[in-house]
């Protein structure tokens, strides 16, 4: 039997890994999700919160009253047209890197208020960019730790390093020339849409999505 290349060759207590696995190991393990609750979904986020679920266990417990100190936001209840421009602002004032929950079926799609109300937004996607979508109505604190692992491995995922420039421009083209970021191993959510355009039935005259030129 031949002798592993790299196991049982260092003392215990040794571990080997790379820049980028470390600093997404740690952005994993610490995610601080900003204080922020619209409807009745946020009842189900606190509950994760507290002792019987114990959101510790994955390092999101620690919800920041400021949007400058966290990297994560939850979105929690139906966004209203009035609400997306305070949900919008909160998203810029976070620092960079941060990531969104679409939780509850209100936040993904509207829920049953988009159809017969004319200040829902269809989608709290529409407003920031979403990365894990939670559906339900309202979906269980089990539902909620089951996003937050998935967007651990999302964050897993995440590459920091460039692609390697291929034109041969010498050893200072690097400073001049910005190579394109390596794709992450988790590819990033797209949203489709929950149902097709020409079968929505709208019912106020600015609900009328007008369909995208090829």
């Amino acid at each position: 039997m031949t002798q592993p290349w790299i196991e049982g060759r260092f003392e215990d207590g040794v571990v080997m890994t790379t820049i980028e696995q470390g600093i997404n190991w740690a952005r994993q393990g610490s995610l601080w999700p900003v204080t922020f609750g619209i409807a009745c979904c946020a009842i189900e986020m606190m509950s994760t919160g507290a002792g019987r679920f114990d959101l510790d266990r994955f390092g999101a417990g620690a919800f920041r009253p400021s949007p400058r100190q966290a990297d994560l936001m939850i979105v929690a209840g139906t966004v209203t047209f009035k609400m997306a421009s305070r949900i919008r602002r909160l998203y810029e004032q976070m620092p960079e890197p941060k990531y969104v929950i679409a939780m509850g079926a209100c936040t993904v799609a509207g829920g049953p208020y988009f159809e017969h109300a004319y200040h829902v937004v269809r989608g709290v996607d529409l407003v920031v960019p979403v990365d894990v979508y939670i559906p339900g109505c309202p979906p269980r604190p089990e539902s909620l730790l089951e996003g937050i692992m998935r967007l651990q491995d999302k964050i897993r995922g995440q590459r920091l390093a460039r692609e390697r420039n291929g034109e041969n421009g010498g050893w200072l083209s690097h400073l001049f020339r910005q190579p394109r970021k390596a794709e992450d191993i988790v590819p990033v959510p797209v949203r489709n849409g929950f149902v097709r355009v020409d079968e929505i039935q709208p019912v106020f005259e600015h609900q009328k999505v007008k369909p995208k030129k090829v």
